[in-house]
């Protein structure tokens, strides 16, 4: 593998730190409906659902998937509506409560601060702030196209008496704003109620299955290479997908394909995860303490991100996090999220491979850890 060398420019690009965000309260069809007219959408990597074309998006190349987040004050709702692709939520600290079913009272689920959910593809879905006004849901959608999303029937019905239609290539249409219908594109209708008649129900307890809370984790203190050499103690938890995990016993919490995997990352400040590269997308959110991402193997090409601030990791370059201040916990946690639905292949820098050797710790031909010693009397196929 050729190297990937990424400049202090190229760094800067991919860095979103929390006061990049740029919010839209205009990216959908509710934006007038009283209780959902204080909405903020923001888009990260990728456009996501946003049918706001002045949506301001930080990132705009493809990485498999799309990550945002929604930011509403107490009181404010998201409307029913229904994905074609993976939608992941992830409480970045607030109280939501998400309904499910075309009309949010098929189950209900309160979150609370540092929950992943999985919402089902092909469900209607909502959510109501009902914690602080700061709270915020980040979300990571599956594929670079999601197809948009299609509203529940009440929604659109209350959006057009306040002059909101949606075409059907997905643009936003006000005519109080001066907006014209257009005569060449055909307007978005509720969806008929034989077709809400086949979609899948999902109990609470089903629901519940696709939410990791805080207390679900299941960390491994031995789930990669570098967790043998100085430096590199690092636990990781898999939340969608088996992920960079190298523990052959270690398993993800949700299995389904996702078009992405995700877990979660705690170390304690000077620890972290060790030089290595990858030939998957990347993104990087900080839940909580600071982290230096490093690539190239070069400090001086070292960017540091803190609550909130998330970073998008070029394919095929050497890159480390390693967490410089645990906060008030004493470990920092970072959520990694890398593209595709396969295990992801890690490549371990020579020098950290030299140091886990020393410790008697190597990687096996099915890319797991093991034993060094044990290796070293294998038989090779001849």
């Amino acid at each position: 593998m050729s190297d990937v060398i990424v400049d202090t420019r190229e760094i800067e690009r991919r860095t979103i730190r929390r006061s990049d965000w740029v919010a839209c309260n205009a990216a959908f069809i509710d934006c007038r409906t009283p209780g959902s007219d204080r909405k903020e959408n923001y888009a990260f990597i990728g456009a996501g659902v946003s049918q706001n074309p002045n949506q301001v998006v930080n990132l705009t190349e493809n990485h498999g998937f799309n990550t945002g987040a929604a930011g509403m004050p107490n009181g404010i709702s998201n409307n029913l509506h229904l994905h074609f692709t993976a939608e992941v939520f992830i409480n970045l600290g607030g109280e939501f409560r998400l309904r499910w079913g075309v009309d949010g009272k098929e189950g209900e689920y309160v979150s609370h601060d540092g929950d992943v959910i999985s919402i089902p593809t092909w469900i209607f879905r909502g959510f109501t702030n009902e914690g602080p006004d700061e709270g915020i849901l980040y979300t990571v959608l599956g594929r670079d196209v999601t197809g948009g999303i299609i509203w529940g029937p009440s929604v659109l019905k209350e959006a057009e008496s306040y002059g909101l239609h949606l075409t059907a290539d997905n643009q936003l249409i006000d005519t109080v704003a001066g907006d014209e219908l257009p005569t060449d594109v055909a307007l978005i209708t509720p969806m008929k109620q034989r077709y809400i008649d086949e979609l899948t129900s999902y109990s609470v307890e089903e629901l519940r299955s696709r939410v990791v809370q805080p207390g679900d984790r299941v960390y491994s203190s031995s789930a990669l290479l570098c967790t043998a050499v100085d430096g590199g103690a690092a636990d990781l938890a898999l939340v969608i997908g088996y992920g960079m995990s190298e523990n052959r016993r270690q398993v993800p919490s949700i299995h389904e394909p996702h078009s992405f995997n995700l877990a979660w990352v705690r170390a304690a400040a000077g620890q972290g995860v060790l030089r290595h590269r990858h030939q998957q997308t990347q993104a990087l959110l900080v839940k909580s303490g600071r982290w230096d991402v490093t690539l190239n193997g070069d400090p001086s090409t070292t960017v540091t991100i803190g609550a909130g601030d998330s970073f998008s990791v070029p394919q095929g370059s050497w890159r480390s996090y390693v967490c410089v201040d645990g906060g008030e916990a004493g470990a920092g946690e970072i959520l990694v999220i890398n593209g595709g639905d396969d295990r992801v292949t890690l490549e371990w820098a020579p020098e950290v491979v030299s140091a886990a050797a020393d410790a008697d710790w190597t990687i096996d031909p099915n890319g797991y850890l093991a034993p060094l010693g044990v290796m070293l009397t294998a038989t090779e196929d001849d």
